[in-house]
């Protein structure tokens, strides 16, 4: 499974503070109005629950982590540097100089962007029995395993003949 999105590295952009999700929305739509999704994979404003008690009653907000913060994965080139470098709000990559750097392994961990990839325990060809939902006690042949979507693609006998099904990891189990 090595497509181009392996090669892509998480980078910090600095934004006017309070811009942050306009610049995430501003980034989407130059990529795709630019064809640069192969390059430019994901915009994140990193941000947690927090719970205020006011009036006695219970509100939970979003708060942003790291306000005047965005974080972006992509493959860094001249294009792409740019395209984010120019978008409106942004003031410009977290580096020294006009050189990003990109976030290591533990750092994206650390900031709860992206979660470890799940370990599985079958692989594309192994026999499987689906455990839960409308396919329930069906037996079927792994086609494909997507980690970060944690889905795998299953073909499964109905009616007689195969057919490929969507299902979550923990929806099966290897036989």
């Amino acid at each position: 499974m090595t497509d181009k999105s392996d090669k892509a590295r998480w980078y910090v952009v600095h934004t006017y503070s309070g811009h942050e999700k306009k610049v995430k929305a501003n980034i989407e739509k130059l990529v795709e109005n630019r064809g640069m999704q192969d390059v430019i994979f994901e915009v994140q404003v990193p941000t947690e629950e927090q719970v205020e008690i006011k009036n006695g009653k219970k509100k939970v907000k979003e708060k942003k982590k790291f306000p005047g913060y965005v974080l972006v994965k992509m493959i860094m080139n001249d294009e792409s540097w740019y395209l984010v470098r120019n978008t409106r709000g942004v003031t410009g990559f977290v580096g020294p100089g006009s050189k990003p750097v990109p976030l290591t392994e533990e750092e994206v961990r650390s900031l709860g962007v992206q979660e470890a990839l799940p370990e599985v325990d079958f692989e594309v060809g192994d026999a499987i029995k689906v455990t839960s939902g409308p396919f329930e006690s069906f037996m079927g042949t792994v086609d494909n395993i997507n980690l970060e979507r944690k889905k795998v693609k299953v073909f499964i006998s109905m009616f007689g003949r195969e057919t490929l099904v969507e299902l979550d990891f923990n929806q099966i189990e290897k036989l």
